[in-house]
């Protein structure tokens, strides 16, 4: 899952970052409403995280733009102000969730993952064959045994799993799995795939598409 975090609190803004990455997620991070608009059009974004105080361009603008195109990612914004006049304007807005600062950390994260999961038609368990992977606890089995897994090997998992076998590139790979700051001229989408092979195990259930990409 890849997250934008809009929040002109630098210190604020990296502790979201941090938390959400700790909990798996690709995140990137802007500090205005114009970088935000700039960054939502530069990558395709799951959830984006806006704060409704921003300078350059208001978070108000900013959810405006997002919401009108169909495609964009789903709208969780924060504000210190939480009352219900401020929510109703919020969803207003075309905000898909409000949360009020301040916030519990866990419940940020609960709140981004169910709208990541609102924006896919894919079930939040999914089996194939002896494969299971829960993208609601972040957990992978196959054959019945747990497989421990690094955030980007279970994102490049849980990719291969949503495209129900159509072939994945590389650089679709790393502009889901990935954020901003990765080489896009680096080996990290082949080396990440090499260590999520083995520990898939035999019999191999990922597919290498000649010049195409991979799939599962």
């Amino acid at each position: 899952m890849r997250v934008l975090v809009v929040e002109d609190h630098v210190t604020l803004a990296g502790r979201i970052a941090e938390g959400l990455r700790d909990a798996g997620m690709a995140v990137d991070v802007v500090h205005d409403g114009q970088a935000a608009l700039d960054s939502a059009r530069l990558a395709p974004y799951d959830v984006i995280v806006l704060d409704r105080d921003l300078p350059k361009v208001h978070g108000d603008t900013v959810c405006r733009a997002l919401s009108a195109d169909h495609d964009a990612a789903r709208i969780l914004m924060l504000t210190a102000a939480g009352d219900l006049q401020d929510r109703v304007d919020g969803f207003e807005l075309g905000a898909d969730d409000y949360l009020g600062k301040p916030f519990a950390f866990a419940e940020l994260i609960a709140r981004v993952r169910a709208l990541s999961r609102r924006g896919r038609s894919a079930p939040p368990i999914v089996s194939l064959g002896d494969l299971v992977v829960d993208r609601a606890r972040h957990r992978v089995s196959r054959g019945g045994q747990l497989l421990t897994l690094t955030r980007k090997e279970f994102g490049v998992l849980e990719l291969l799993v949503s495209a129900e076998g159509a072939v994945v590139s590389a650089e679709e790979m790393l502009d889901r799995v990935w954020d901003l700051s990765t080489d896009p001229f680096s080996n990290t989408v082949s080396v990440t795939m090499a260590r999520l092979r083995r520990k898939l195990g035999p019999p191999p259930l990922i597919e290498t598409v000649i010049g195409k990409g991979y799939r599962i």
